[in-house]
């Protein structure tokens, strides 16, 4: 991205909040893992949408006041023993040409900078990024025992709503995320067998993530044979595969931070038996169902009820139960979700959305029928765009033919 991407997130940011306040967003720092070893740093999504900045415990400040904004970043001072051992950290004059941030300050100066607006003020707003376990929480109980004239308000689902809607910029980052998942699944197909543990096969897709330059996956990969493939989030994949059954891949690149998300179920062995295709056309066909009808003003609510119900016929045609209230058995989750810095990226209450041109979201049915050992997924990502959509998964076979006929070829190469 260049640096106006973020200039431009945080004017609309400033457009958006009410006069007299402040944005405080921490870029967080990684939890303690065991002993002297941390977690991975990752930065707070909202504080790298805003400033593009990769590096922990810096802290953006944007004012508005008496219509005036103002942006201001505070960063660590320097310290140069500890940059032996950790790296270099960004300096002063290094900001601008990352995020067009002109005024920095370092961290040492902010708790007296943030006092002096506060108490300049009658009454002070004060957004936070309020998401369920975000350091804002410990400034706002640092705050709220200090001063009685401040409004706490939430960050989180401002910046969401203009998430939502991605830039040229950040398709670019997610199309380039799915085109590495496309290659370690299409690796992950040509390398199953019975007889090996599921995160042996796993392991062909972190090798292709690796060395496409992913420093990170989207989520943990789900790599779920069999009966496992009943479990919607089954990630222990320690099982042994077994000729006959399938095996559900649920996973993604991550590309600079903007994640690819695909499930595709296969069959072990590279051949599906009548069963097993019976009831994978029947997830395919609602997959298909669903995108034909994405386009802006479509209501994702709407959508959600018309896939369920799809999914309910097909299930009564399968045989699996009569009455379309009993779906639930075989069918528990959404028909997807919004796509980008998160894999589950920031949405509206209750998932309340209506499609605009810019906007990414999942398409993911499924059934998961336990008793007989059956789960299937098939997911894909699809863009929304002026007069329609695009799937940005079409590179990634998902038929029945195609995903014999790839499997048979690998076999015979």
């Amino acid at each position: 991205m260049n640096k106006e991407f973020y200039k431009n997130n945080r004017e609309k940011v400033l457009q958006k909040i009410s006069d007299n306040s402040l944005v405080i967003l921490f870029a967080g720092n990684a939890p303690k893992k065991t002993g002297d070893e941390n977690y991975q740093f990752t930065p707070n999504r909202n504080f790298y949408y805003l400033t593009g900045i990769d590096e922990e415990d810096h802290i953006l400040v944007l004012s508005k006041i008496n219509g005036e904004t103002k942006e201001f970043l505070f960063i660590k001072e320097v310290d140069e023993v500890r940059e032996k051992w950790e790296g270099k950290t960004i300096r002063k004059e290094e900001v601008a040409d990352v995020c067009n941030i002109t005024d920095v300050r370092y961290l040492g100066d902010f708790n007296n900078f943030i006092e002096r607006f506060i108490l300049n003020k009658e009454e002070l707003n004060i957004y936070l990024d309020l998401e369920k376990g975000n350091t804002s929480y410990n400034f706002i109980n640092e705050i709220k025992n200090k001063y009685y004239n401040i409004n706490i308000k939430n960050a989180y689902k401002l910046i969401g709503e203009l998430r939502l809607v991605k830039s040229k910029e950040e398709i670019e980052r997610i199309k380039k995320a799915i085109s590495i998942t496309i290659e370690g699944v299409e690796e992950l197909m040509r390398n199953s067998k019975p007889g090996i543990k599921e995160y042996e096969l796993e392991a062909y897709f972190d090798f292709t993530c690796k060395k496409n330059g992913v420093k990170d996956l989207a989520f943990k990969t789900i790599a779920a044979s069999g009966k496992n493939a009943t479990v919607l989030h089954y990630v222990t994949n320690d099982s042994e595969l077994k000729d006959g059954d399938l095996i559900l891949f649920d996973l993604g690149a991550q590309y600079k931070y903007y994640n690819g998300d695909i499930s595709r179920t296969f069959p072990i062995n590279g051949k599906f038996t009548e069963r097993q295709k019976e009831v994978y056309n029947a997830v395919l066909r609602v997959n298909e169902k669903v995108i034909k009808e994405m386009k802006p003003g479509v209501s994702f609510l709407e959508l959600n009820k018309k896939a369920t119900e799809w999914i309910a016929e097909e299930c009564i045609s399968l045989g699996l139960i009569t009455n379309k209230e009993d779906v639930r058995k075989y069918y528990y989750h959404s028909i997807g979700h919004s796509l980008g810095m998160d894999t589950h990226d920031i949405e509206l209450e209750n998932r309340n959305v209506i499609f605009e041109e810019g906007m990414i979201y999942t398409v993911e049915p499924g059934i998961y029928i336990e008793e007989e050992g059956i789960g299937i997924r098939i997911e894909d990502d699809v863009l929304i765009t002026n007069n329609g959509y695009e799937v940005l998964t079409k590179g990634m076979i998902k038929t029945v033919e195609e995903i014999e006929a790839f499997m048979t070829n690998k076999k015979q190469n």
